[in-house]
């Protein structure tokens, strides 16, 4: 027996059968929103995508450029996703591990693409230059700041290990002093030398970093797990939404971790793909408009670390700050000492000498900046004025950026 029966307002009528089939569901209009709620960042990603491989073999470069970065955002978000799907089964430090290690892969395939146009354009390796300094900029300016601005708006203060921060701006402040030697040398006519000692302060960087992830992993790992006062606010907070909990019906929530770890790595190809169209012809284009390196360093920076900016975020709105300083501090860290190896490494491959002279207006910004994280973290809390401070010189480094030649 069939029956019409009036069902919502979304749906004008839905047809009741006396004996449904079991497990049976219908679909609806409710159910298409909540599909391309989940998978939005997918769906728009491979249409951009496609849109950006069509305009680029119709030499429409513009329009290329414009759906790649539209795609590598929209993917890098999937990434980030899948990250802290991850990081939520680990437990720290392994759990920022992930998140920073995810960001920083999509950072380095968008410089190595650069690198690579360093051949025909030897401006690419200045551009490569600024996006090193400039994903470090935006990790603990932008991404710290939005995070802890936004954070203190919901608590008055939040608290973190303030080991972490010590520790993280200690190490920062050594790399970032590496990277004077190179820049130092540059006044020399010797070039070099110059090449020589970018390749031993890479190689320096390198075995440092293997020094701290033992020191984070190993012998000091609690200076990098949340305080008992920090996890306050978010066990109750856990507490108070278990009985509302529903299934996770979200595809990667399902999957195992080296399903998930397979996905990330899925993604990241698509990406570099992606990454390399948008070098090819986003290259010519900044050199066309006049578009400096400084910036066109900070627009690959933010595409890279946009994602990791929203993990940031709603970290500090469920009062998890630990987390937003792991990810900032980690992610500058790891941008530092792997990223500067692997992309002098990958342009040796190639046949491209990669040096490390950073202009004066990059290591001093780089430098001033863990100076503000330090004197805004040290103490163990945030609050929303602290957030203000690192946005406001963020905005004081990419007007300079935009406008320094």
């Amino acid at each position: 027996m069939l029956l019409f029966a009036p069902h919502s307002s979304q749906t004008e009528y839905t047809i009741l059968d006396s004996h449904p089939p079991s497990g049976a569901q219908p679909v609806t209009h409710n159910n298409l929103l909540h599909f391309f709620s989940e998978y939005s960042d997918i769906i728009l990603g491979t249409i951009f995508g496609a849109l950006a491989f069509y305009f680029h073999l119709n030499h429409s470069p513009y329009l290329a450029v414009l759906g790649a970065a539209i795609s590598i955002g929209s993917f890098s978000i999937t990434v980030a996703e899948i990250a802290e799907i991850l990081a939520e089964r680990l437990e720290e430090p392994y759990a920022s591990f992930v998140l920073t290690f995810s960001a920083v892969a999509v950072e380095i395939i968008l410089l190595f693409m650069i690198v690579r146009e360093g051949v025909h354009n030897p401006a690419a390796l200045e551009t490569v230059k600024g996006g090193i300094i400039s994903a470090v900029i935006v990790d603990m300016n932008v991404l710290l700041g939005l995070a802890v601005f936004i954070g203190g708006l919901s608590y008055k203060e939040q608290e973190h290990n303030e080991d972490t921060s010590s520790t993280y701006t200690t190490i920062l402040l050594v790399a970032s002093s590496a990277l004077l030697v190179p820049s130092i040398l540059n006044y020399t006519e010797n070039t070099r030398t110059l090449f020589q000692a970018s390749v031993m302060i890479a190689s320096v960087l390198l075995i440092f970093y293997i020094a701290i992830f033992i020191f984070q992993t190993r012998t000091h790992s609690h200076f990098f797990k949340a305080t008992a006062k920090s996890r306050l606010f978010r066990i109750k907070k856990r507490l108070s939404e278990e009985d509302e909990e529903e299934e996770e019906d979200y595809l990667f929530d399902r999957l195992g971790n080296v399903a998930n770890f397979i996905a990330i790595f899925l993604f990241i190809f698509v990406i570099g793909l992606l990454a390399e169209l948008f070098a090819t012809d986003g290259m010519p284009i900044a050199k066309e408009m006049g578009i400096s390196t400084g910036l066109a360093g900070l627009i690959i920076a933010i595409i890279a670390v946009a994602p990791e900016i929203m993990t940031a975020i709603k970290a500090a709105r469920d009062d998890e700050i630990q987390r937003v300083i792991n990810i900032a501090m980690g992610a500058s860290t790891v941008s530092i000492m792997l990223t500067v190896p692997i992309l002098m490494a990958l342009a040796y491959v190639n046949g491209i000498e990669l040096t490390l002279d950073f202009n004066a207006f990059q290591v001093g910004a780089l430098i001033l900046t863990i100076i503000l994280a330090w004197k805004t973290t040290d103490d163990g809390e945030t609050n929303y004025f602290e957030g203000i401070s690192h946005l406001m010189f963020f905005v004081g480094y990419a007007i300079i950026a935009t406008l320094y030649h």
